[in-house]
């Protein structure tokens, strides 16, 4: 599993969605940054917490934040 295209060119955007990302799982715009450019199978945005933070900032339901 991944973050769906969609998703991650909104977190991409998002100045609050990656600050509450840093925050929630403890790091740096860099590595942030870095995780969105790879975007790996199983990757840090796969976590629950990273999955629930993102659902609840774009207002969506998890099901479709990951493909």
């Amino acid at each position: 599993m991944k973050l769906r295209k969609e998703i991650l060119e909104i977190v991409k955007s998002s100045t609050g969605i990656r600050r509450e990302l840093a925050r929630q799982l403890d790091l740096s715009d860099a590595s942030i940054s870095r995780i969105l450019r790879e975007n790996k199978e199983n990757g840090e945005f796969t976590k629950v917490v990273a999955v629930k933070s993102i659902a609840n900032k774009l207002n969506m339901p998890e099901s479709v934040i990951l493909e």
